[in-house]
């Protein structure tokens, strides 16, 4: 059986380090990397079993880059410590700017050197994140990026801090409180955001909390690990849907596409007000591939989400690799025509009209007679978005790869 693995994030170092602590018990091990000095080609690792001195390490890259740090050690070491039998449990403490998400998706994706996984050795057993009560909710709403706050990997890591920090808690299957908030107001709105974002994460305090009974009582519900899918239900884990201190999720669906320039000039209402969104489009001019989409506070990402269901056609081999859950709510919408094609997305708000974003957005689809006029006109319509390339070596930032080759398309 593969070794139970608790990540532990936040972009807070401190308030992190002390959550990885507590998780120290018997047998457990505690890795963390240190990645800022990656900009030198630097990462100082730091290795800890309970009871015994920490032992730390500073390793030299040849390329300065977050890919290649999981790729050359953080993932080997977690596949060494999980097949020792004197290891009961890894805890790896994230830097901040170790995003939790594509670490999961590395675990079992990214091939070590016998041909393996990390994933044959280790699993995920929780995602904890700590976020401090007082300046989180401003941090998932705001324009800072990472280097602006002294986290970025390197020079030109351009991702902003309210989609790492939104990203960290995205994953969670506990979120631990530190500090006091503010005020009352704000300590509302914060548990506003959170019952809606993650409404199956574990809440509590960072202060009490008793890690061996928090993780025992983690449900079938938990993520454990698990990335987000765009064919993935969004209203996953039952969230409250009513309004709570001007905060509330708003789902958008549409059975037709999106004219690709008139949505990137709706991209602005998604951007103001809002904590978060994302979801899956369906772009005229890219009618073979279904597009993901996900902002946080002043930053948001497009990029591809794999082929759409109709564009399979007989091949079984194919249909033997979907999801049975995206095969059934597909079967649920099938259009005679467009198939599985459409468009769903849900927006969290705390600053912005409900009714703003759903007006926005749906004035930005097709047209009546732009939809009649079918693929051949669509194909003409000047498409904003290209193309998303990159080299995950070349760039501070993983590429999201639980997305299929999603990559920033821009961040305002």
């Amino acid at each position: 059986m593969p070794t139970p693995l608790v990540l532990v994030t936040g972009v807070h170092r401190a308030l992190s380090a002390r959550a990885a602590a507590d998780l120290l018990t018997p047998g457990s091990v505690l890795v963390h990397h240190d990645v800022g000095r990656l900009d030198q080609g630097v990462v100082v690792r730091t290795v800890q079993a309970a009871g015994a001195p920490a032992e730390t390490t500073a390793l030299e890259l040849a390329h300065g880059c977050l890919s290649c740090t999981l790729r050359l050690d953080v993932l080997p070491l977690l596949h060494t410590l999980g097949t020792r039998p004197d290891v009961a449990r890894v805890v790896l403490q994230l830097d901040p700017a170790l995003e939790p998400e594509h670490l999961c998706w590395s675990l079992g994706h990214l091939p070590l050197d016998d041909g393996g996984t990390a994933s044959d050795a280790v699993t995920v057993e929780a995602v904890v994140a700590v976020l401090e009560q007082a300046t989180w909710l401003e941090d998932v709403t705001g324009e800072d990026t990472m280097a602006d706050r002294g986290l970025a990997a390197t020079a030109d890591d351009e991702r902003t801090l309210a989609q790492v920090a939104l990203g960290q808690v995205g994953m969670a299957d506990v979120v631990l409180l530190a500090g006091p908030p503010v005020d009352d107001w704000t300590a509302v709105r914060l548990h506003a955001v959170l019952e809606r974002w993650v409404p199956a994460a574990r809440l509590g305090s960072i202060e009490h909390w008793t890690p061996e009974r928090v993780l025992a009582g983690l449900d079938g519900s938990a993520r454990r690990g698990r990335p987000h899918s765009p064919h993935a239900p969004l209203l996953a884990g039952q969230p409250r849907l009513d309004t709570d201190a001007g905060v509330q999720l708003v789902r958008f669906t549409a059975a037709r596409p999106f004219h690709p320039e008139r949505l990137h000039e709706a991209f602005d209402v998604l951007l103001d007000g809002v904590v978060g969104s994302r979801g899956r489009l369906w772009l005229a001019t890219q009618g073979e591939r279904a597009v993901w989409l996900e902002s946080a506070g002043g930053g948001l990402q497009v990029g591809d989400a794999g082929p759409w269901l109709a564009t399979l056609g007989d091949d079984a081999e194919l249909w033997a690799q979907v999801d049975p859950e995206r095969r059934a709510a597909a079967a649920l919408r099938w259009d005679p025509v467009h198939g599985d094609r459409d468009a769903a997305l849900v927006v969290l708000v705390h600053r912005q009209s409900p009714d703003v974003v759903t007006d926005a957005l749906r004035d930005a689809l097709l047209t009546d007679a732009e939809f009649a006029a079918g693929p051949e006109l669509w194909a003409t319509f000047p498409d904003p978005f290209g193309d998303w390339h990159a080299d995950p070596c070349e760039d501070s930032t993983p590429a999201p790869d639980p997305r299929s080759s999603t990559h920033p398309e821009e961040n305002r």
